[in-house]
């Protein structure tokens, strides 16, 4: 019997995935990752476990969370960025360890709740849409790597999520950033002694029109918080000066965009494709349009003839041709 590991919280995607996955034949062994220290949590994976009839298993996680995660989560707004938790925690967490445990374990398939699915082509393997459009979540998966990408099984990939919930009495789920609780980041952030000095409010101009309370409080596109006043939006964060920098929503505009830490199929098709467009989840406008991809140093830069509003620096961009998604990096500059 074919083995497969499955990332297992208990929820509504993971118990799906894995009722599904063994009605279909497969051996599956759940893997709960603590990575909160959340023993309800745990309690309520090893019961659904228990309750379908497959081995479980726990992975003490909260190390390696903490320091690339959370660290990463604080590092990022104490610079002026804007990061991206969830996506990195697919890439460096979840899905990395359960390609470290399924090789210990001598499992062959490894797999999770994700709603996507893998395409495989000229020998490469490729993250693709899931058919549900309004629960895909092939964008958060773009770091995966091909090792990760062979192995991997998607059981949601098919499935449609409306669907899927109704197939359950309590429909809860868990949203936003697991870490925060519902905390406001800006309280998480000051908990854990990221500084809020205060700063200089200053135009594109240079100019000083006000004074902000902690740049980590801020994010491109925000036209919210102390110091800011009507008209005008965060269009640039220098945290070498402490400076925020505002100015017109139509400063907000950017058809260059820079991207470093890159993972990307196959670069040849990268560049020389005329239908490649991105996504960059969080800003209010993605592009269309196709976009022409050109390299940047040891990196990429993108120009887009539609413009993408508010991306802000530490994002993801993904790149997608069709359904497939080919790459993506995380975003360092824009003009």
């Amino acid at each position: 019997m074919k083995s497969v590991l499955l990332g297992f919280s208990g929820g509504i995607d993971s118990t799906t995935a894995a009722e599904k996955l063994k009605s279909e034949g497969y051996r599956v062994v759940a893997l709960t990752i603590d990575t909160m220290l959340d023993s309800k949590a745990v309690e309520r994976a090893q019961n659904r476990a228990a309750e379908i009839g497959i081995e479980w298993y726990l992975y003490e996680g909260r190390e390696r969370f903490e320091r690339d995660i959370i660290d990463y989560f604080c590092r990022e707004y104490a610079s002026g960025r804007t990061p991206a938790p969830c996506t990195r925690c697919n890439t460096l967490i979840k899905w990395q360890i359960l390609l470290e445990e399924a090789e210990r374990l001598g499992i062959q398939y490894i797999a999770t709740g994700h709603y996507f699915n893998v395409e495989q082509r000229d020998g490469r393997y490729y993250v693709a849409q899931g058919v549900d459009s309004a629960k895909d979540q092939s964008y958060y998966l773009w770091g995966l790597s091909q090792e990760a990408l062979r192995r991997a099984l998607t059981p949601m990939g098919q499935l449609l999520k409306r669907e899927v919930k109704e197939q359950f009495k309590d429909k809860s789920e868990s949203m936003g950033i697991c870490f925060l609780a519902g905390q406001p980041y800006a309280e998480f952030l000051e908990s854990r002694g990221v500084a809020m000095a205060a700063g200089d409010i200053v135009n594109e101009r240079g100019e000083l029109c006000g004074r902000h309370n902690g740049i980590a409080r801020y994010t491109i596109g925000q036209k919210r918080g102390e110091g800011l006043r009507d008209g005008w939006r965060v269009v640039d964060i220098d945290a070498t000066k402490n400076h925020l920098i505002v100015g017109a929503a139509t400063s907000l505009y950017k058809h260059k965009l820079y991207i470093n830490d890159c993972n990307i199929v196959d670069e040849r098709e990268l560049l020389s494709s005329d239908d490649v467009t991105i996504k960059i989840r969080g800003i209010g406008v993605n592009p269309q349009q196709p976009v022409k991809v050109e390299r940047w140093n040891d990196s990429y830069v993108i120009t887009s003839p539609d413009a993408a509003y508010a991306p802000a620096k530490g994002q993801p961009l993904v790149f997608y041709r069709d359904n497939l998604v080919i790459g993506g990096g995380i975003v360092v500059g824009f003009e």
